[in-house]
């Protein structure tokens, strides 16, 4: 046997050695799908056990509401939960674009925050907790009605994209 037949042995045993490890190395991995339709199994039945405390305003209904529909898939809320989600949110509104000769904000963002715990109801331990925020942009028309009702458009969306972003994190919670 030649010296080049053995490097050719040589390569292709650590090629497959190589992909070997390669394999056992991805067989541990939890791969999910970045776009699913949503939680499935174990996850989806905890999250449709969560119960969301009241809400104090508008701003912290829309993101209640979006959370229920979110967990429970439309459904409502559970009549037994297993898990309690305390919530605390808030919002401000800030002008962005501000035209001094006519003292009046042009353009401005909606920030609206929020502070939860997730605790399971039978232990009162922690499941998870955080905070998020969430931004909606909006312009401010001349009209007083219509400035109002912007901004009440903007709090609606930034309320269901926060929803959406607790939704996230509750959900990768729940799954671990």
């Amino acid at each position: 046997m030649s010296s080049s037949d053995e490097s050719g042995y040589r390569f292709r045993f650590s090629g497959a050695l190589a992909g070997a490890l390669l394999l056992t190395a991805l067989a541990g991995c939890q791969v999910r799908p970045l776009y699913s339709e949503g939680a499935t199994g174990a996850t989806a039945t905890s999250l449709a056990s969560i119960e969301i405390s009241e809400a104090d305003d508008r701003v912290e209904q829309e993101v209640r509401n979006a959370l229920i529909f979110l967990a429970s898939g439309g459904k409502g809320e559970p009549v037994n939960p297993q898990y309690h989600l305390a919530l605390k949110v808030s919002h401000r509104t800030m002008g962005v674009l501000y035209d001094q000769a006519r003292d009046r904000a042009g353009a401005g963002r909606i920030v609206v925050k929020a502070d939860y715990n997730l605790t399971r109801t039978a232990t009162g331990e922690t499941v998870a907790s955080g905070n998020r925020s969430a931004v909606a942009l909006v312009d401010f028309p001349e009209q007083e009605f219509a400035k109002i009702r912007a901004a009440r458009d903007g709090e609606t969306r930034a309320a269901r994209e926060l929803a959406e972003l607790i939704s996230a994190d509750i959900a990768a919670a729940l799954g671990r």
